[in-house]
């Protein structure tokens, strides 16, 4: 099967993006490991475009371990950015399994998506038990051995724990990010990120993402980030989320939206042979 296709990123975090709105091409999980695998073509994130009669467009994502995902930030901003292209217009609104998503496009590669309110109740994370979500009071471990105790759970399509840490790097994230993940606190597993606070306008990350593991860049990640931040009164309602990568810039209105301002990358047609 010869698959027609595009790969574009935002800030590292890449997609295989199969338009489906003409052609239907329907994939099996096995495929869809195969696709994201990097040893075939490689992706965090595969995306299927859909018709829709809401919207511009609907958007499916499916994480590398063929497991679908409720939100991807970067994701929805690069779709907004390829449709715009196609229909010259510079808002797009794509629907997710999470709601009706509003992208601008404000220049060239640079696209800013509405995210929505973030969710906080323990149910809603969803959580397996009636927690308080600002701190989990889970115990993770430095590379000296030192004990730090927190975690903030946020919702913002997908379920995200963040831990405020003096110093990112001083951290196994490759063991910490699957125990947290699989941790029977989170049914539907979650995001790790170690979040580490340079001032109330800057934080630097590093994050796991739940079926992806280790990524350059996560949207929804930067997106819970500020909002944990704000929420525990680490930063103002404006934050740069720093990744290896580059930056997302992420603001929080008064009504708790959350919007998240980024680059992405050209659009590169791609031939899939599966």
């Amino acid at each position: 099967m010869d698959i027609k296709a595009f790969k574009m990123d935002g800030l590292g975090n890449d997609f295989v993006i199969i338009d489906n709105r003409q052609n239907v091409t329907q994939l099996n999980k096995e495929q869809i490991i195969k696709i994201c695998d990097r040893d075939f073509l490689g992706c965090d994130q595969l995306i299927l475009i859909n018709n829709s009669e809401l919207s511009d467009a609907s958007i499916e994502f499916f994480n590398s371990d063929g497991g679908t995902s409720g939100a991807c930030g970067n994701g929805t901003r690069c779709v907004a950015d390829l449709i715009a292209k196609e229909s010259d217009k510079k808002t797009i609104i794509l629907t997710t399994e999470s709601g009706n998503l509003k992208s601008e496009i404000l220049g060239d590669k640079l696209v800013s998506t509405e995210i929505g309110i973030a969710k906080t109740k323990w149910n809603e994370i969803p959580l397996s038990e009636n927690l308080d979500t600002k701190n989990l009071n889970m115990k993770i471990y430095d590379l000296d051995n030192k004990e730090y105790v927190g975690g903030t759970a946020v919702n913002v399509g997908n379920p995200h724990i963040i831990f405020f840490v003096k110093d990112n790097k001083n951290f196994d994230i490759k063991k910490i990010g699957p125990e947290i993940e699989h941790h029977k606190f989170f049914p539907e597993r979650c995001n790790v990120t170690l979040a580490t606070i340079i001032n109330e306008e800057l934080i630097k990350v590093r994050v796991w993402e739940r079926g992806a593991g280790l990524t350059k860049a996560c949207g929804t990640a930067a997106c819970a980030t500020a909002f944990a931040a704000k929420q525990n009164g680490l930063a103002s309602n404006k934050v740069d989320i720093e990744f290896s990568t580059g930056k997302l810039s992420i603001s929080i209105d008064e009504n708790n939206s959350i919007q998240m301002k980024g680059p992405v990358s050209d659009i590169k047609n791609i031939e899939i042979k599966i």
